[in-house]
């Protein structure tokens, strides 16, 4: 699993993507994989992680934008020094694409930040 960290104000957010062979299916065109994502949190502050917005591009060009509310269910508090870490998936039709995005973040006082994620390459030959 190749890693990819991006820190914006403090927060690290660093992922590992890993194809999965077993769920997938080559002639149905059904392409899974899994990413396991840390969320750390360097700053001197709690921070609460609202949202996710998510930005999927196939290799032939298909775009999907996923957003909702928190991480599988959670909008976790993620107090200094410590990390939030939960995996997902993403099936695509083809054998290659990327996922990038940014989670909504709220300090103690309110104010809202975005939270980059890294740009990551979901291939099938990754393994």
């Amino acid at each position: 699993m190749v890693p990819y960290a991006a820190t914006t104000r403090g927060v690290t957010v660093t992922v590992r993507p890993v194809y999965l062979d077993e769920p997938s299916d080559f002639f149905e065109k059904r392409f899974v994989f899994a990413y396991f994502i840390s969320i750390e949190n360097h700053t001197d502050e709690p921070v609460q992680l609202l949202r996710r917005y998510w930005r999927i591009e196939e290799a032939g060009g298909l775009v999907r934008e996923v957003e909702g509310a928190g991480v599988i269910g959670q909008q976790p508090v993620i107090k200094p020094g410590h990390a939030h870490i939960y995996s997902s998936y993403c099936i695509l039709s083809s054998l290659s694409g990327t996922m990038e995005g940014h989670y909504l973040m709220r300090w103690p006082d309110g104010r809202r930040f975005r939270v980059t994620i890294p740009r990551f390459d979901l291939r099938v030959a990754a393994n």
